[in-house]
């Protein structure tokens, strides 16, 4: 049974060798994003800088996470043509890049045939996954942990299939 999750920081903290991420959403409407991503729209500007404001936090708890060994990986399946949102994702993404992560995308078309979950997921060594619940419109919904190792199972299976046929970040040109 899903419990309401705990801070995120907390779960990438128990994570002791893989945290991966699995984003299947065309757009989201995060609440903390929403100033940048309007100023990206009018003015083709995106916040780049690692130690932002935005990104500080961030960039830093991926440094720590992957200096403890961890491996943090970053998948997004995307629609094409790609949405402002994942033009805007893609811009950014250089500084997941930078904090250490590794990030792929992969064509919604080339995911046909890769059983996916309903939900996008963090999931923490093939083990622990927090799933994460949006809105139709894309707004955060909240988040669940769950630690079923069917759902686990479902999820690492999904996330190395959609990474194996996937394109590095530095190699996906948006269209």
């Amino acid at each position: 049974m899903p419990l309401s999750a705990p801070p995120f920081p907390d779960l990438i903290g128990t994570a002791q060798h893989t945290a991966v991420h699995l984003e299947m959403r065309d757009a989201y409407g995060v609440t903390n994003e929403a100033d940048d991503f309007a100023r990206w729209r009018e003015t083709g500007v995106r916040d780049v800088d690692p130690q932002s404001e935005a990104w500080g936090p961030w960039t830093d708890l991926i440094k720590a996470t992957i200096g403890r060994g961890v491996t943090v990986r970053r998948a997004r399946i995307v629609s094409e043509p790609v949405s402002d949102y994942i033009r805007y994702e893609h811009e950014g993404a250089v500084v997941n890049v930078a904090a250490g992560e590794q990030v792929r995308w992969l064509p919604r078309r080339r995911a046909s045939g890769i059983a996916l979950p309903g939900n996008d997921f963090w999931l923490f060594d093939g083990r622990l996954i927090r799933w994460n619940h949006f809105t139709g419109a894309g707004l955060f919904a909240g988040a669940e942990v769950s630690e079923d190792p069917a759902e686990a199972k479902l999820c690492a299976e999904a996330f190395e299939a959609v990474w194996d046929l996937a394109i590095p970040h530095d190699q996906y040109e948006i269209n």
